[in-house]
């Protein structure tokens, strides 16, 4: 396994995240612990998780099942990193979502019970929420920390200008704010290297994207839809509208001998200031497949190609302006 820090921080993570939100609704919780445990044992020391995550409000359906797998012991709970996120509804009544300070100190604290831990490594705001001042957000933070219930603060969804505003915040109260920033990122959407990824290089933020493979409309989807798998209206719409630009993409896999899924995830993997993909694997055979992306070497020339098949973005203002 590879590592490297976590943004500006001295932790030290592995170079792939395990996505935890597949566990309970579409991956039973004994599968979910085989994962959990192959992973730990191929060196995957950071876990992501959500209070929301399991999709039954109030119920923090995954986080309880991480909680069950850190408590049968051996020291699991020790050897990971474990990121968990705020910030959507855990209820009807007020108060119990977004970021108030009310709700920054409820949600911690439920966490906590369900995961079966006294300390949250790295505490993540799902998205941001422009009512809530970041001297409310961070004295609610400070005191987490205080009271070693959690380690670092993380955010999630963020635009640019939200990493800067929130990190300007934290200084002026000489707090360490925020360590990452998980966002949508992968070949087919790259519009987070404008001004995010920029701006968290500057800030040493570092950056954990979520669904590198696109809702897997990059794990091979052609071949997967020829061989008789079935997808989604929604999926299937978005592969006529892509159709050429994915067949560029997998003819590429083929011409290279990768498999398309654990390519998107090597080619994450090259680009400047990514932390650590997160990997959301709902089978084992999934998850030594994202294994597989740490040990591809991707030359110039492939690099070049597929910005050909998807082009990105300069950092901005160039990529509209001179």
């Amino acid at each position: 396994m590879q590592y490297t820090q976590l943004g500006r921080t001295g932790l030290k993570v592995s170079r792939l995240c395990l996505g935890t939100m597949n566990f309970g609704p579409q991956t039973t919780e004994s599968d979910s612990f085989q994962i959990m445990d192959n992973a730990l044992d191929n060196g995957i020391n950071f876990f992501d998780t959500a209070n929301v995550y399991g999709w039954k409000k109030g119920e923090g359906v995954t986080e309880k099942i991480v909680g069950r797998w850190f408590a049968q012991g051996g020291g699991r709970r020790e050897k990971v990193v474990l990121a968990t996120k705020l910030y959507g509804s855990m209820g009807d009544w007020p108060n119990e979502e977004r970021l108030s300070a009310l709700n920054i100190r409820r949600a911690c604290d439920a966490s906590l019970k369900r995961l079966q831990t006294d300390y949250i490594d790295l505490y993540q705001m799902h998205h941001i929420a422009r009512e809530a001042p970041w001297d409310e957000i961070w004295q609610a933070m400070e005191v987490l920390v205080q009271q070693g219930k959690i380690l670092y603060v993380g955010s999630s969804n963020f635009a640019a200008w939200h990493i800067v505003k929130a990190n300007e915040a934290a200084k002026a109260r000489h707090f360490l704010g925020l360590v990452s920033e998980q966002s949508l990122y992968s070949l087919l959407d790259r519009k987070i290297e404008l001004e995010v990824i920029p701006a968290c290089i500057d800030y040493g933020v570092g950056i954990l994207p979520w669904s590198p493979l696109s809702g897997g409309l990059l794990g091979g989807i052609l071949e997967k839809t020829e061989a008789g798998r079935r997808n989604s209206e929604h999926i299937q719409k978005r592969v006529e509208q892509l159709r050429p630009t994915l067949e560029a993409y997998e003819n590429l896999c083929k011409e290279i001998g990768e498999k398309p899924g654990e390519l998107a995830i090597a080619w994450m993997l090259h680009r400047q200031g990514i932390t650590s993909p997160i990997v959301g694997p709902r089978t084992m055979e999934q998850l030594q497949g994202n294994l597989h992306a740490l040990d591809i070497k991707l030359s110039e020339d492939v690099m070049k190609k597929l910005d050909e098949i998807f082009p990105g973005h300069k950092t901005a203002p160039e990529d509209y302006a001179w």
